[in-house]
């Protein structure tokens, strides 16, 4: 017979659940929120998440704007409980989003283009 455990682990070490890391704050690199973790886009067939879709602006969900965020330019910071990223509000109000009316077509390459070269542009990489 095995040794399991009743209690749920939804995070160790080096995983988290996700719904853990959904609503999950994020700041610019000097402390200012400037949103949350909305969901991720996941790619099918690495299992890598490719994008954490944040959720900025708008007040209690109404008149949000989506900035999908290449997840390598996500940093978790354990005391900020929250993920850092080196952008301010003005690159993000300038950065590829949608509404809930517009969403991207996430099936056209030129879409993920378009927002990795933003972020790599912004990012000086």
């Amino acid at each position: 017979m095995s040794n399991v455990t009743t209690d749920k682990i939804s995070e160790t070490h080096e995983l988290i659940s996700s719904d853990k890391v959904e609503g999950t704050a994020v700041y610019s690199r000097g402390g200012d929120r400037l949103g949350t973790v909305n969901h991720f886009m996941v790619d099918k067939r690495t299992g890598h998440v490719a994008y954490a879709v944040m959720s900025f602006g708008g007040f209690l969900g109404i008149g949000n704007s989506y900035h999908p965020l290449p997840w390598k330019t996500l940093t978790y910071d354990p005391d900020l409980s929250g993920y850092v990223v080196d952008l301010t509000r003005e690159q993000l109000q300038g950065a590829p989003a949608y509404t809930d009316d517009t969403m991207p077509n996430w099936g056209d390459e030129m879409y993920g283009h378009q927002i990795d070269e933003y972020y790599d542009r912004s990012l000086g990489r």
